[in-house]
């Protein structure tokens, strides 16, 4: 289901003492955080003065927040993009939209809903849950054969032994 918000990383900690925070992305890429103006947190818009990618993780500076005790106060705190600024490519979702959604085998045998997208090193993998549970890796064409969000469904290829 197309979402209005999308979650896209979490505060983590502070940077040093200016009142830099240090912003976990959610699926991985740093930068693709450095892309937007505009963040949501609490459900407010917040637009950064500064964004940069330090090793892993994205370093922000936020309106506001000029010291490292104001930085830490806003340790744990989510941060959400609108899904139409994402502009992603046709084909392409972000995970949470993904979530819910009917799975079919290829033969049209409905195997349950996707509950969870897990992150591992080669690629994502899917949990599909109904009479049983499937862990189904997130591989176009050898496992993924179709996502139609319009239809609402998803159509994947289990192998024997899955």
């Amino acid at each position: 289901m197309k979402l209005e918000t999308i979650k896209v990383g979490r505060i983590v900690n502070a940077h040093g003492i200016r009142g830099e925070v240090r912003v976990q992305p959610r699926d991985g890429d740093p930068g693709f955080l450095t892309r937007f103006r505009t963040f949501y947190m609490d459900g407010r818009p917040i637009t950064p003065t500064a964004v940069h990618v330090h090793k892993n993780v994205v370093l922000m500076r936020l309106p506001g927040v000029e010291d490292m005790n104001a930085a830490l106060s806003l340790k744990g705190k989510e941060l959400y993009i609108r899904r139409e600024d994402a502009q992603l490519p046709p084909g392409q979702w972000f995970d949470d939209e993904l979530l819910g959604l009917p799975v079919f085998d290829e033969t049209g045998e409905r195997l349950g809903e996707l509950t969870a997208v897990e992150n591992y090193p080669a690629h994502k993998v899917y949990t599909v849950r109904g009479e049983r549970e499937y862990l189904i890796p997130a591989v176009e064409g050898a496992f993924i054969l179709s996502i139609d969000m319009d239809a609402g469904r998803m159509t994947v290829r289990v192998w024997e032994g899955m």
